[in-house]
């Protein structure tokens, strides 16, 4: 090996008698045919110290320090050497080398040479014979660094062991990105002997991976020089693999010693069964994390056979029992005709699903009795790898191919969806573009999964089966969804909690109160699921109960927080936390007025008959529970056709959590489908569809009204003063009206019950007293007085001289009551105009 730089004694005793040997300054002599030195370089001297002076004409077997390395450089002559010195030194004759190496040979190796302070320098040395026009003239001879020489041997002993036996593939590729040497290994993977590959280019076969990805890691390298390592890569698949394989590259680039590009060196480590274990468990993982999340049945299904596809095959499905997507159990064993399972998901979905297959929604007929399908039913995953399986196992049922088999389908395994010793379905997957085959650890993949989906499948039944008994029951508890009254007509709308979340509270209602009077009413629970659906029930009982006595609105809130408080006191025995938020309005039909008030109720909408919309200024109270604070009404006009939207917080309080964005996300809604003449229910569903799709997380309640007036010509109004005489005059009146009007039928009925009620304001109230009769469906009469003590019926004794005249209402009359108002009360009676008249008239004295 060549040696580099000059070197003088100190530095060779420092380094070990090595100085620091190049192969750009080689320590070099030349040795004529005897063996004499004849030339010296500068390097030679600064390796061993001597001197041109000293060296040349001695024989350079004097420069060697071991006496065996001597004796084997004698040992090489034979007989016929023509001399020998007295110190040993060879003489070389023509036929003959110089110690040793026969004349027109090379030798390279390993020796001690003897520095002039005494020690020695290991130097690897190369021999290299010189001629002349006569003939062999002598050699030239180089040192070099023995450790360095070698670390080169073993370099080049491994890289050919290396290159030869190790078993990945290796590739020496050339500037133009041309195979230039390939190991058996990399010939067996590009299927070709190295002298067909020699001189192509990389990029024309995909086996060793993605054509334009090497290429460009090649190119990468090579103008760069910094090695790209481990590098995943996708190859097409041997003849006898299964699927695609996966390669490691690596790729550095070769140089020569002045550090000049010579190409690079591609090697590949086959990682298939890593890369595919990596996949069956992100596989297992993505399931894990994507399958069951929504407590939705027919979604859970879909998330499973998206899972599936392409990771594990090319079709799959998922086939619930009816029962399941219900919310029941199916069946606890399914026998001969009893697999009558509904398609619930599918993958690929759209235009790639194979043709002539059923898709989501399909169920198959009635199937035989099968031995595959014992082994779903008793809990075991199918495999079969080939067509020749699928031959065998369809045989005497070819007519039901067709419903399970894809086009190209080759290869299919079924696991059952398998939960508390009960199969929920089935899930079905085929590979039908892929070559490869599934095998056994496929198999036991898909049963890992299907176990885990098994259990969403399961949850979301359960969860299917509370929500329907909670929503039923919720709807049981809610008003008729539409109303039709002389006040209003009215749309009611509700839409449980879905995307997994629990059914809440929310109530809307519609109360007909006496003089055709309506109220609206809606409320908002604190909390979900059963317990807040049976807080409601009793809130919506005690609002109409409340209602009936006739109490302004806020006197009404005042009292429903009063029971509210009870509630909050018998909760810590239910562990249930109890509160609310509700919104009373009273519509008067004949004044066109609203009056209203709010416990921490969001503002209703009100769409003017112009197209105005407007959210009613109000001055909420704190909600039912709370406490501390009065509540106050709001009073403001509406005119016949104005639409009123009373809700709930889920209609406005969407994920950004934002009421007042979603308060103008409402009035926006309503704007824009509240056009003339339309239709509530349309109007509603539509603004329901606007929201979005995405499953609310809270119960949304609507409720839609439409006021309408009572036509002046239909109400008749006076007033007495306190005097008993008044009462002729006051039925006198009346009876006129009700001639005017054309119900001389109920004339009596009438005069009868006026005649007792301005008796009664006359005796025990005082004046004035005033009276209304409102005609509609119902005829209304109204007696009103400045007394706050309400009328009691009772049952007068025969000998009592009074004490009949509210019983006789009562007998004569639809209905009747009394309700306070800020000056005094009002007693009302209800009479039906619609039924027979007679059967209201007294006997014949």
């Amino acid at each position: 090996m060549p040696m580099s730089g000059p070197v003088n004694a100190e530095g060779a005793r420092a380094g070990e008698g090595e100085g620091p040997l190049t192969d750009s300054c080689p320590a070099t002599a030349c040795v004529d045919r005897a063996g004499a030195v004849r030339l010296w370089s500068a390097e030679a001297e600064a390796l061993l110290g001597y001197s041109a002076k000293d060296v040349c004409g001695t024989r350079a077997v004097e420069l060697l320090t071991s006496r065996g390395d001597r004796e084997a450089a004698l040992a090489g002559r034979d007989r016929s050497e023509v001399g020998r010195d007295s110190d040993g030194g060879v003489l070389a004759d023509a036929d003959r080398g110089v110690d040793g190496v026969p004349v027109g040979r090379s030798w390279d190796g390993v020796l001690g040479l003897r520095h002039r302070d005494g020690h020695e320098v290991k130097v690897a040395l190369r021999v290299r014979p010189l001629t002349d026009r006569d003939g062999p003239a002598g050699w030239v001879v180089s040192a070099g660094d023995a450790r360095r020489s070698e670390r080169e041997d073993i370099g080049r002993a491994m890289t050919r062991a290396l290159f030869e036996q190790y078993p990945a593939p290796i590739a020496l590729v050339d500037d133009a990105l041309r195979y230039r040497v390939l190991n058996k290994a990399a010939e067996r993977a590009l299927t070709r002997p190295g002298d067909q590959l020699n001189g192509r280019h990389v990029g024309a076969d995909t086996s060793l991976g993605d054509s334009g990805t090497v290429d460009k890691v090649l190119r990468q390298v090579r103008e760069s020089g910094e090695p790209v390592l481990g590098l995943p890569v996708r190859g097409s698949p041997s003849p006898d693999a299964d699927g695609d394989r996966m390669w490691s590259l690596s790729t550095f680039r070769l140089t020569d010693p002045a550090d000049r590009p010579l190409g690079m060196c591609q090697t590949y480590l086959d990682i298939t069964d890593g890369y595919r274990a990596e996949r069956r468990l992100a596989l297992l993982t993505r399931a894990g994390a994507g399958i069951g999340a929504t407590l939705d049945v027919a979604r859970t299904a879909q998330e499973l056979a998206d899972v599936l596809v392409p990771d594990l095959g090319d079709v799959a499905w998922v086939a619930l029992s009816e029962a399941v997507l219900e919310g029941d159990e199916p069946p606890k064993m399914l026998g001969p005709g009893e697999w009558n399972l509904r398609r619930t998901g599918a993958a690929p979905p759209g235009d790639d699903w194979p043709t002539g297959l059923p898709a989501t929604g399909a169920v198959p007929p009635t199937l035989p009795d099968h031995p595959l399908l014992r082994r779903i039913g008793q809990g075991e995953t199918v495999l079969l790898p080939d067509r020749d399986s699928l031959t065998a196992a369809a045989e005497g049922h070819l007519e039901l191919a067709h419903l399970f088999v894809p086009e190209h389908g080759h290869s299919v395994i079924a696991a059952p969806l398998f939960a508390r010793g009960l199969v929920l379905g089935t899930v079905v997957v085929w590979r039908t573009r892929r070559p490869g085959p599934f095998r056994q650890e496929d198999a036991d993949l898909l049963t890992e999964i299907a176990s885990r989906a098994a259990l969403g499948v399961d949850n979301a039944r359960r969860y299917t089966r509370e929500h329907r008994a909670a929503v039923a029951l919720q709807q049981r508890l809610l008003p008729a969804a539409t109303t039709d009254t002389p006040a209003a007509e009215t749309v009611g709308f509700y839409v449980p909690a879905g995307g997994g979340a629990e059914i809440g509270g929310d109530w809307y209602d519609v109360i007909a109160l006496p003089s055709f009077r309506v109220a609206l009413v809606a409320g908002d629970v604190t909390g979900h699921g059963l317990p807040a659906t049976a807080t409601m029930g009793r809130l919506r009982t005690a609002v109409d109960t409340l209602a009936d006595l006739e109490l302004e609105p806020d006197e009404l809130l005042t009292h429903l927080d009063d029971l509210v408080h009870q509630l909050q006191a018998e909760a810590p025995h239910h562990g249930d936390t109890v509160g609310a938020g509700c919104l009373y309005a009273a519509y008067d039909p004949v004044t066109c007025q609203c009056t209203l008030a709010s416990a921490g109720h969001p503002p209703p909408v009100v769409i003017r008959p112009d197209g105005t919309v407007e959210s009613v200024e109000v001055s909420p109270g704190p909600l039912l529970g709370v406490g501390g604070m009065p509540f106050e009404t709001t009073t403001f006009d509406l005119e016949p056709g104005s639409i009123v939207a009373v809700y709930t917080k889920g209609l406005v309080y969407r994920d950004d959590h934002d009421a007042d964005a979603g308060l103008r996300r409402l009035t926006d809604g309503l704007a824009r489908f509240a056009g003339p003449g339309r239709d509530l229910d349309g109007m509603g569903h539509e603004l329901l569809r606007s929201l979005g799709d995405a499953p609310a997380r809270d119960d949304m309640a609507l409720l839609l009204a439409r006021t309408r007036a009572i036509a002046p010509e239909n109400t008749a109004t006076w007033e007495f003063p306190a005097d008993e005489s008044v009462v002729a005059a006051a039925r006198k009146a009346a009876a006129g009206q009700l001639t005017a009007w054309g119900l001389d039928a109920v004339s009596f009925t009438t005069e009868l019950v006026v005649s007792e009620l301005v008796t009664n304001a006359v005796r025990y109230a005082g004046g004035p007293i005033g009276l209304r009769l409102i005609r509609e469906n119902t005829l209304v009469c109204e007696v009103n007085d400045p007394s706050n003590t309400q009328p009691r019926l009772r049952r007068a004794r025969w000998s009592d001289e009074g004490g009949r005249g509210l019983f006789l209402i009562a007998q004569l009359t639809t209905r009747w009551g009394s309700r306070y108002t800020r000056s005094g009360k009002t007693i009302w009676t209800e009479q039906s105009l619609t039924a027979d008249p007679g059967m209201f008239d007294l006997p014949p004295p």
